[in-house]
């Protein structure tokens, strides 16, 4: 469990709840027992919204929407580089993040990474090797109402260029100790650092191990 939810538990509980309420709605039959999974929904979207003052439907909408099993959320985060330096787009709140998001249905990893850095960034890119796969909730990221795994991939610049667009208004490349600001909850500096790291294997001919949690 990351120091975050170490130093918050009433999220971990919250999320806990959560859980085994959508869990009990997905295979409960009994009308009784789906009323108290319900009822814990609700207890746990209360929780959120006293603690962060977001209305309680909003939480709902966005922590007690999903149906079945309850599993964590899939994201992808490109590491490209170029001349030393990794590339960043910017969203319009002025952070910085690698191009990425949620991976949606039917794409693959390796279909996600690039169609993100095509809307994104607009760039072309082959993906190499998967550099890491982190748990939200274990690294330097802000605390989420639900399970997170993100994988960040090492990807080769085919070609393209940068266009603003709907998500990213702006792109960059960035050395390692210029970094801008982070949209942290998007990547960490410990995040984009070892994407740097990869990198220096892959210049030196060096084969990466895959880091996960």
């Amino acid at each position: 469990m990351s120091e975050s939810l170490l130093t918050q538990p009433w999220l971990s509980w919250a999320m806990q709840i959560q859980a085994i309420a959508q869990n009990g709605l997905a295979y409960c039959k009994n009308v009784y027992d789906i009323e108290r999974y319900e009822q814990l929904r609700e207890i746990a979207a209360e929780m959120l919204s006293h603690k962060t003052e977001i209305p309680k439907e909003k939480i709902k909408t966005l922590f007690c929407n999903e149906v079945g099993y309850q599993t964590p959320k899939a994201d992808t985060r490109a590491a490209i580089f170029k001349d030393d330096k990794i590339l960043l787009v910017q969203e319009a709140d002025g952070r910085w993040s690698l191009p990425g998001g949620w991976v949606d249905i039917f794409e693959t990893i390796d279909s996600n990474t690039t169609k993100e850095v095509k809307e994104e960034a607009g760039l072309e890119v082959k993906t190499q090797f998967i550099i890491a796969i982190h748990s939200h909730h274990r690294h330097d990221n802000p605390v989420f109402p639900y399970s997170v795994f993100k994988t960040f991939v090492m990807c080769d610049l085919l070609g393209g260029e940068f266009t603003p667009n709907s998500e990213t208004i702006a792109s960059n490349y960035f050395a390692l100790n210029a970094l801008p600001e982070l949209s942290k909850e998007k990547n960490s500096v410990e995040q984009i650092a070892l994407c740097f790291e990869a990198y220096e294997y892959v210049k030196k001919q060096q084969i990466w191990q895959t880091q996960f949690d």
